[in-house]
């Protein structure tokens, strides 16, 4: 059996920029206890997240109820993935099982996720993640190497630190994050250059990802934090990592509106 899967990089404009994800695109479930094969699949891809796409029932209408959702990096499943997502949405417009002016809706482990074609912008609807003030134990803060102005945890840490520059230079111990960190670390600080607002970084070394290109679940918690300090709702961060990409953010009460463009690099077949 032929399953289709396409390589999309994510949050850009421009092929080989932004984060590459694989999509995988199931007719059905497969039978048993799926995860095992797709963790094997998402180690097959090597990227930093796979995504595996199912279709839900059919209803009434002959239309279907969305489709069941998740991600994988080589080494872990995990709850919540926007590039994937992103890339996802643009999978099912672009072989045509959804109609471009159609929301692609989701079901995740983080409950429902809706994806928009806003132009060429690919508009993703996800909750807001909001951190509180927390202590960085010292094993992270030594492989990061920083002093940061402010340290603030949900699912990851996220640090503020004195300037873009600072961001950018950061050369973690990444060794030492995989020993010593059981989540992920978001760096961030304010742009220096426009049209941006703020830049980061994210280190998922616990994951098997020693830096991830561009982060959409990180602009989750960059977008309320943000908010705050610079007194709007609507920004655009950039992602300073090696390929680099862009994430436009909109605070929508309890969620997040995140925003960004995909380019499809690759398409084919897994032949198991």
């Amino acid at each position: 059996m032929e399953i289709p899967i396409l390589q999309i990089d994510a949050f850009t404009a421009e092929a080989f920029k932004g984060n590459p994800a694989a999509v995988c695109l199931l007719d059905l479930s497969r039978p048993g206890d799926q995860s095992e094969w797709m963790q094997r699949v998402a180690a097959e891809m090597n990227l930093s997240e796979t995504a595996f796409i199912v279709p839900r029932s059919i209803k009434k209408d002959g239309k279907k109820d969305g489709f069941d959702l998740r991600w994988f990096t080589p080494e872990v499943e995990v709850p919540l993935c926007g590039h994937a997502t992103l890339a996802s949405a643009h999978a099912l417009w672009e072989t045509g099982k959804l109609a471009v002016g159609e929301e692609a809706r989701f079901h995740t482990q983080s409950g429902w996720l809706i994806a928009r074609r806003v132009g060429k912008q690919i508009e993703l609807d996800f909750p807001s993640l909001p951190v509180r003030e927390a202590a960085l134990p010292n094993e992270i803060r030594e492989a990061l190497g920083v002093n940061p102005r402010y340290i603030g945890r949900d699912h990851n840490y996220l640090l503020e630190l004195e300037s873009e520059e600072a961001v950018r230079g950061l050369r973690p111990n990444f060794e030492s994050l995989r020993k010593n960190s059981t989540s992920g670390v978001i760096v961030t600080a304010r742009a220096s250059t426009a049209p941006y607002d703020f830049v980061s970084r994210f280190f998922a070394s616990y994951a098997g990802i020693d830096e991830d290109p561009v982060t959409g679940s990180a602009h989750c918690s960059l977008a309320p934090y943000w908010a705050e300090r610079l007194g709007k709702s609507e920004m655009v961060g950039y992602q300073a990592s090696a390929r680099g990409g862009v994430v436009g953010v909109r605070l929508s009460g309890d969620r997040v509106l995140l925003s960004g463009e995909a380019v499809t690099v690759l398409r084919g077949s897994l032949l198991c």
